[in-house]
């Protein structure tokens, strides 16, 4: 079997997937690929193996034990929720808020594989950043990854913001908001169901962080569901808050950045 070959098998799941895949077999670039199609494909049954992992429901992320968030390669594996594109924005939406502090302390909560912390880390010098979970796995990766980028981000083991004190000028989360009856293809149930539903109806905890953030945060900035901009209005509303809501790339309703205005 050639090079050529393995790419064909797996572009059943797509050019990328395909590439990747490869990539990841090989340990070497694209362009040495291509450089390489009609070359024999070294150690073909174990490539065999990786795309019938995939092919089983197990994520490609998975699989490399990598992803890509703003420019940088995370560590990522079983029991850590995959980084999404569209999380990237809501690190931008951060961003723009936390310059107007000039040291700006920042909580995440459900810090899952570290990107948005240790992105936030990277970007804002400044920036005093805790971050919980109430996931073990969750924080061995995030410490992996806090280690690998030198992030300065204290790790918390907590429920919430249960174990930490004081008030914040941002609490930043992209909590599970999923439905539980919601249809998930086998990719994604391979991933922790405690980092993708959110309750029965899906914001239930993107509500209870809004209760906390009442008490103990000037913004609030948090990721949601497509369909969940009205009742997190509402809700934001009630409890004192001004929010803006913002779309993702395909123009839906992805989160919002809210002002305590009892701040």
């Amino acid at each position: 079997m050639r090079i050529c070959d393995g790419l064909s098998l797996a572009r059943e799941f797509g050019s990328h997937f395909a590439y990747c895949l490869m990539e990841f077999h090989l340990g070497q670039s694209r362009e040495w690929i291509f450089l390489h199609l009609n070359d024999e494909l070294f150690k073909k049954s174990e490539f065999i193996h990786l795309l019938n992992r995939y092919k089983d429901g197990e994520p490609l992320e998975y699989i490399t034990r990598r992803c890509e968030f703003m420019g940088r390669d995370f560590v990522v594996g079983e029991g850590v929720l995959i980084p999404r594109f569209e999380s990237e924005i809501l690190v931008q939406k951060a961003i723009e808020v936390a310059r107007k502090f000039n040291s700006p302390k920042i909580a995440e909560i459900g810090v899952g594989s570290g990107i948005i912390s240790i992105s936030l880390a990277l970007e804002l010098k400044n920036a005093s950043i805790v971050a919980t979970d109430i996931s073990h796995k969750a924080l061995e990766f995030a410490r992996i990854n806090k280690e690998k980028f030198g992030a300065n981000v204290e790790l918390v083991l907590s429920n919430y913001l249960d174990e930490i004190d004081g008030e914040f000028d941002i609490i930043i989360s992209n909590p599970p908001y999923i439905a539980a009856n919601y249809p998930l293809d086998k990719w994604v149930l391979s991933e922790p169901k405690i980092a993708l539903i959110g309750g029965d109806i899906g914001d239930e905890i993107l509500k209870d962080i809004a209760k906390i953030a009442k008490f103990r945060a000037k913004y609030l900035i948090c990721e949601m569901g497509y369909n969940q901009k009205e009742p997190m209005k509402n809700y934001l509303n009630e409890l004192g808050f001004e929010s803006e809501f913002y779309t993702d790339l395909a123009g839906l309703d992805r989160g919002f950045v809210a002002y305590n205005k009892g701040k």
